[in-house]
């Protein structure tokens, strides 16, 4: 039992170590998430929301007594007197200068329906901002999108320069050779040695091109991402041309609100009733033939019918038309507009599949030069200078298809950005 246990900790202190030196794995579709998730402009979504939590509460207190204080002190030019004089009577005339102090309370009884689309309009208000915000969060995509192929194209042509920098080694060692049993000058191994540090001034510059774009994405993301972490390649998309952006909704949320403003314009013309209650205290109260201070109470019920929407009901209506038929415009145009970037993304990637098949024959055909001519390095036929010539064209050409694919996967992927899938 003791040597199991020993065993067991002398695996898991070698185990450990060696899973922890793993190098992080990170995909595309977790970059954009990620992404999303840090984006300052994401902390907009919930201010929307409690916004929104506001604005229906306070619509809701319309359904709250409402209470309003007033005072008033006044002096007139004439008071009411009886136009009659009685004898043994003296009736007192009423002072000129009058004081009233009253509060009234009205409770909102029937008001047309007004609260409960004042409700509405608040959430469907939120919803076309909350739309809009989702539009401006998926512009996002097309950043990272552009670091993360970057990144892999860096990475591509740190592999090619590789495979060169092997050629070229065993060429040079080959060289070395042949000087050391004098067939070969010293010449044609510093033209070799001259095109080596060209390599490691490439390799760099590449080097340098992918840290950049990995500090920039990892600012993005919030994550810190060593030069370890692997970059998983993203497999071929099929777009199926099935557009689902979040501008579509947009313009459907700004059409419910439309929708949502005739409602009220048909609402606002509605009678409204209401309970009210007014107390008060002044000279005179309601006996208007009393000359002392005294305190008054008046309740009921009020009916109140605005009849000057009628005079903009029609127009009204019209102007809310026009700007929905503004707004299916604009859906219109976007369409039309997406339809043809579409267009050309499918001619561009149509175009980039024809190129790699080309880039495959001439590779091969490159890389059957470039053996014969290491063959007649070796036998002295041709100079250094000719055998770097062939290497680079062989390069050029694996590097040509290496950015061919690269631009055929980001294609895609801003297709699928186009459609909104």
């Amino acid at each position: 039992m003791k040597i199991q246990l020993i065993v067991a900790f002398l695996l898991c202190m070698f185990v450990l170590p060696i899973q922890s030196q793993n190098p992080m794995r990170i995909t595309l579709e977790e970059c954009n998430t990620l992404a999303k998730q840090n984006y300052p402009l994401v902390k907009q979504y919930e201010l929307i929301e409690k916004s929104k939590d506001y604005s229906i509460e306070n619509a809701g207190k319309g359904y709250l007594p409402q209470i309003n204080i007033n005072g008033q002190v006044s002096y007139q030019s004439a008071v009411t007197e009886l136009p009659i004089h009685l004898p043994n009577l003296n009736i007192p005339s009423l002072n000129k200068d009058q004081y009233k102090l009253y509060a009234e309370i009205n409770q909102p009884v029937y008001d047309g329906g007004m609260v409960k689309l004042q409700k509405k309009a608040q959430e469907v208000n939120a919803s076309v901002e909350m739309q809009r915000l989702d539009i401006e969060m998926y512009k996002l995509k097309d950043r990272i999108n552009q670091l993360f192929f970057g990144i892999l194209l860096a990475e591509e042509q740190l592999k090619q320069l590789e495979l060169m920098k092997s050629d070229l080694q065993n060429a040079l060692n080959k060289m070395e050779a042949s000087i050391t049993n004098g067939t070969a000058f010293k010449s044609n191994r510093d033209v070799l040695k001259v095109e080596k540090l060209k390599l490691e001034q490439r390799e760099i510059e590449f080097t340098s091109n992918r840290q950049a774009y990995i500090q920039m994405l990892g600012l993005f993301l919030n994550l810190k991402i060593d030069t370890m972490t692997i970059f998983v390649k993203p497999y071929h998309k099929v777009v199926t041309h099935v557009i689902t952006r979040p501008e579509l909704s947009f313009f459907e949320q700004q059409k419910r609100n439309i929708d949502l403003q005739q409602e009220i314009l048909r609402v606002r013309i509605n009678p409204k009733c209401n309970l009210f209650l007014q107390a008060g205290y002044g000279r005179p109260g309601l006996n208007m033939l009393s000359n002392t201070f005294g305190g008054y109470y008046i309740g009921g019920i009020r009916l109140n019918w605005s009849l000057n929407g009628f005079y903009t009901l029609k127009t009204d209506k019209a102007l809310l038309d026009i700007t929905r038929k503004n707004i299916d415009l604009q859906k219109e145009l976007f369409l039309y507009n997406i339809t043809i970037t579409l267009d050309q993304q499918s001619i561009e990637v149509q175009k980039l599949s024809a190129l790699i098949r080309t880039d495959d024959e001439i590779i091969s055909l490159r890389s059957q030069i470039k053996s014969t001519s290491s063959v007649q390095l070796n036998n002295g036929v041709i100079s250094s200078n000719d055998f770097v010539r062939e290497l680079n064209a062989e390069d050029q050409a694996k590097e040509t298809k290496i950015t061919h694919e690269i631009q055929l996967l980001m294609a895609e992927y801003t297709q699928q950005i186009t459609t909104g899938e």
